[in-house]
């Protein structure tokens, strides 16, 4: 297998750690978006959306969005489980997922989409929009610090792609919009130092 991506970017991060936690062996393409590489026509003939990841598979098809590629990987390779082994270990995690990419991370990336980063770069920004935003990034920083008042991982009691999501979404928040959370929420800095331990995820940061 082959994966197209750009360094640790968010999408091709959260492909990259379920990799490295099924130990999987592929071949690392890297695009260099800044001149343009996922915009040419070869890489377009692989996603005619122009973005990454992309998986090239063992039977040559590709493969894009990053939560299919995972869940793909899970289907070839169910262990670790990450996505949920019976009924009610499946809801939970989804649940979780779910709530990530739509509360936090669509914030994240309207914050990022309408901040300074982006505005130097020419594109046309909403300040007005990145105030609400980052409001609501915060506000659930505030919900995440409760719900894991006693709880190791995010969803049920082991790593899974809740833990991957939730991470990535985090990082991309503190190291690219500066949005950090409160040194008072604990838990979830605690939870955070506890999943960049994991052996998984070191190997690819």
């Amino acid at each position: 297998m082959k994966l197209y991506g750009c360094g640790n970017t968010p999408n091709p991060r959260k492909v990259k750690i379920v990799l490295a936690e099924k130990a999987i062996d592929y071949e690392m393409i890297e695009l260099d978006l800044q001149h343009g590489e996922h915009k040419a026509p070869e890489f377009l003939q692989k996603n005619p959306l122009g973005r990454v990841p992309v998986l090239e598979t063992d039977d040559g098809a590709f493969l894009t969005e990053a939560i299919a590629i995972c869940r793909y990987l899970e289907a070839l390779y169910p262990q670790p489980n990450l996505f949920g082994s019976d009924a009610d270990d499946l809801g939970q995690i989804e649940m979780h997922l779910s709530q990530i990419e739509s509360d936090l991370w669509f914030q994240v990336r309207s914050s990022w989409k309408n901040g300074p980063v982006l505005e130097q770069r020419g594109y046309q920004v909403a300040p007005e929009a990145k105030v609400f935003s980052d409001e609501n990034v915060y506000a659930y920083y505030e919900k995440l610090n409760d719900e894991l008042a006693d709880k190791k991982y995010l969803a049920n009691s082991r790593f899974t792609i809740a833990d991957i999501i939730l991470l990535v979404s985090l990082d991309f928040a503190i190291h690219y919009c500066k949005l950090n959370p409160d040194e008072s929420l604990q838990n979830l800095w605690r939870w955070h130092g506890f999943i960049t331990a994991r052996e998984s995820v070191g190997a690819i940061t």
